[in-house]
């Protein structure tokens, strides 16, 4: 067997020290939490040994893919190592300082804490509340700035490989649009976010034309400021609900939507789902990744259960046992499949010619 390449390596230890970084912070910040505002705390998570191989497992495993995609030119060996590093050190700071706000939210079981020159009628009502307890929800510059770097460490180091789930699929399902080159193909990622998808979609596709909606022109701001720092073809950027796109109806080849159906009520999802499909034209692809399910992931449901618990995620409970499937069916979808990679599922689904 041949010996690792240092690029694996180097790989795997980043891996390893995003990990051990991610667990030290959650330790100390849950013992500074229990010394400064036990009332916010929601008990502890007894975690048995047979759970942590689980965990461990699933991320070797995780890593182990990820690797191989690289190597098979899925995306750019680079995009292993590709972070803001050092925006996000100065930024980490900023984590501590709205903790114990966070705390105190708990403490208060306070979720509509919004900022005040928010007008609530451009938005609607399910998403004026303080997901996952953080500081003005998703309305605000500083909540964008530390988005990131919040969900680095929620999942231990492996967030931006378990996004990176949607590229391969994502390849797969353009690979004849992208072979005629008889037009330029257009991927539109929804509820963009702080771009975080879109910049790995640019590095592994940089011949299409990219799209990105969201809801926060905060955090478009941010995913702006990501994006336009690269290389490449300018990505447009637009405000709006994913439940009433702005675009024409069969205007794009392929989308993408990670991260975003869990924080929906059902009906929302479903809205978005049937979105996505008129905006597909025939042929077209829709990729999803989203958290795990109990019904495919039944051992990891001690972690789901407790997960809507410990941080403000309304719709959750509901999500982790809804048939995706389902609605990607009766919103007209074809030759779906779906697989787990740790704690994230990817769906892929076509719009009938």
């Amino acid at each position: 067997m041949a010996a690792p390449s240092l690029s694996k390596i180097a790989y795997h230890t980043l891996q390893q020290g995003k990990s051990l970084a991610g667990l030290a912070h959650k330790e100390l910040s849950t013992r500074l939490m229990e010394v400064f505002a036990p009332e916010a705390s929601t008990g502890n998570f007894q975690i048995n040994q047979s759970l942590i191989k689980e965990v461990r497992r699933s991320i070797s495993n995780l890593e182990s893919i990820d690797w191989k995609e690289a190597e098979e030119g899925v995306y750019p060996k680079s995009q292993l190592f590709e972070a803001p590093w050092l925006e996000w050190a100065k930024k980490y700071p900023l984590v501590w300082l709205d903790m114990p706000q966070t705390w105190q939210r708990r403490k208060k079981n306070q979720t509509r804490e919004i900022p005040r020159d928010i007008n609530e009628d451009d938005y609607p009502d399910y998403y004026l509340q303080n997901f996952h307890h953080q500081t003005d929800g998703y309305l605000s510059e500083n909540s964008a700035e530390i988005y990131d770097i919040q969900v680095e460490i929620l999942f231990n180091g492996t967030a931006d490989s378990m996004r990176r789930r949607v590229l391969a699929p994502l390849k797969r399902g353009l690979k004849k649009y992208l072979s005629e080159g008889s037009k330029k193909v257009k991927i539109l990622d929804v509820a963009t976010g702080t771009g975080r998808t879109l910049q790995q979609i640019q590095s592994a596709l940089p011949q299409v034309e990219l799209y990105g909606l969201d809801l926060s022109g905060s955090y478009l701001k941010q995913a702006s400021k990501y994006l336009s720092s690269r290389s490449g073809d300018l990505v447009q950027l637009t405000k709006g609900n994913a439940e009433n796109m702005p675009y024409l109806s069969e205007d794009f080849q392929a989308l993408t939507c990670v991260y975003l159906l869990h924080e929906l009520p059902r009906d929302a999802r479903q809205n978005v789902l049937n979105e996505c499909f008129r905006l597909l034209e025939p042929g077209g692809t829709l990729v999803l990744a989203d958290s795990i399910q109990i019904g495919d992931s039944p051992k990891f449901t001690a972690i789901m259960e407790n997960f809507h618990k410990i941080f403000h995620e309304p719709y959750y409970r509901d999500y982790i046992v809804d048939d995706i499937n389902l609605k990607l069916e009766e919103s007209g979808f074809s030759s779906i499949t779906s697989e787990s990679h740790f704690m994230t599922k990817v769906w892929k689904a076509y719009k009938p010619i």
